[in-house]
């Protein structure tokens, strides 16, 4: 089975010739030079597996250089070579090398132009995902949902627009948007880089970025060089980015870095195809107007504009499903004219003492502790009262948990009294009291 194809996506085909790479010969050339001179290559197989391009076009590339006095065969094959001639830089090739790397120290596999990429994006757009209300459920299923509230995510995620939850804390609102993710479940072609007016951008990050082994591209450098689908791309999961109280305007922009004068893909390119997650939105430095401002052009024109140190700026695709999720409400934090370009908002509520109470049970039956008459009436009617009787998803779990762990201390079967439900009480809600300095 090819993993490749069953993704539904569309591969990138693999360039023919070095004029389908899309990038000029004097690009290529120099990060050939650059990464032979970095990694200490000799044989042509390995420098094909460095730069991500086939055998046959590595070899051509390899030509032109040494018609050009770059590269010069080291004439011997060596030992333990197999039958591989070796290569290595020539004097004019180690200074050519050395000048390319003091305008940029990017070496290694070879950038996709950004116009091929743009077309790839449009093959494996967020926006062509169906999901299904069994997928959403498959990937829910552990959350205790009102039934609404899945009739109101699946368009809001099937749309591929801006979702808002928004509610109080502690009900789930991250768990729903790793679910979201979760559900969008197929494979997208990842660029290892892209390259724009001849500055290369690194678009893969292993932290966003899960690549997906290839079967056939783990035996033979033989296999490793085939040619079913462009190796400057990697078969990744579809991104997820999930920020919160850190996130900063300036992770939207491109990352110039001075010293190796490299740029670094923005949090928004590399979450293309996927999702990008704002969690707990109100709790950044930036007011909550401002990130939303930022995210209101390319929400809306479906590309994003970022600049080179230069100071030129240039269109990217934006192909991102964001999700904004707050504690606050809507109104407190948007004008009217934000909140009418976030597509749907979504509230997520706390539940009823009857949803509690359900959820509650199960929670007790799935770790094993007998459900206690007395310990709940003192629950409801002793503690809640106490907080207005505002019940939260995550108080089942936590209660229950804590009284595990006491029993384990104790060293007595897990139960629950009215004592237990009091200590673990006092871990949900600290006592407000002044701590004597």
């Amino acid at each position: 089975m090819n993993m490749h194809t069953t993704t539904g996506v569309q591969a990138p085909a693999p360039p023919k010739s070095l004029k389908d790479t899309g990038l000029s010969i004097v690009m290529m050339r120099d990060i050939l030079l650059k990464t032979i001179f970095r990694k200490n290559l000799e044989h042509v197989s390995d420098m094909a597996v460095a730069i991500c391009l086939s055998l046959p076009l590595t070899q051509q590339l390899v030509e032109i250089a040494r018609e050009q006095k770059l590269i010069e065969a080291q004439g011997t094959l060596h030992a333990g070579s197999g039958s591989e001639m070796a290569f290595q830089l020539s004097d004019a090739g180690k200074s050519r090398a050395l000048d390319a790397l003091s305008q940029s120290e990017y070496y290694g596999a070879l950038p996709v132009p950004l116009a091929m990429y743009k077309e790839q994006v449009k093959k494996q757009s967020v926006r062509n995902i169906q999901i299904t209300r069994e997928k959403l459920l498959g990937n829910m299923g552990h959350l205790i949902l009102p039934d609404n509230l899945l009739n109101d995510l699946g368009p809001a995620v099937s749309s591929g627009r801006s979702i808002l939850l928004y509610g109080p804390p502690g009900n789930g609102k991250s768990a729903i948007s790793n679910g979201i993710r979760d559900a969008l479940g197929d494979m997208i072609y990842i660029p290892q880089c892209i390259e724009y007016a001849g500055q290369v951008v690194t678009l893969y990050d292993p932290i966003v970025h899960t690549p997906i082994e290839d079967v056939e591209t783990q035996t033979t450098s033989l296999r490793r060089t085939d040619n079913r689908y462009d190796k400057r791309y990697l078969m990744c999961e579809r991104p997820t980015v999930m920020t919160g109280g850190e996130l900063m305007l300036n992770m939207l922009d491109l990352n110039y870095n001075a010293t190796s004068r490299t740029y670094q893909a923005s949090l928004q390119l590399k979450s293309t195809g996927g999702v990008f997650i704002v969690d707990d939105l109100g709790r950044q430095e930036e007011p909550p107007q401002a990130l939303i401002n930022r995210w209101i052009v390319p929400m809306e024109a479906e590309y994003d504009i970022l600049a080179l140190q230069s100071g030129e700026k240039f269109e990217v695709p934006f192909d991102t499903l964001v999700i904004f999720s707050t504690n606050f409400h809507p109104n407190e934090m948007f004008d009217g004219a934000a909140l009418r370009r976030i597509f749907f908002k979504i509230k997520i509520d706390g539940p009823t003492q009857e949803e509690f109470l359900k959820v509650f049970a199960m929670v007790a039956k799935k770790k094993k502790i007998p459900l206690n008459e007395e310990a709940l009436i003192h629950l409801l009617k002793v503690r809640y009262p106490t907080i207005d009787n505002v019940y939260a998803n995550y108080h089942a779990n936590f209660l229950i948990d804590q009284m595990i762990a006491v029993c384990e201390y104790e060293g007595i079967p897990n139960q629950m009294t009215p004592e237990l439900i009091d200590r673990a009480w006092a871990n949900m809600y600290v006592k407000d009291e002044e701590i004597k300095h």
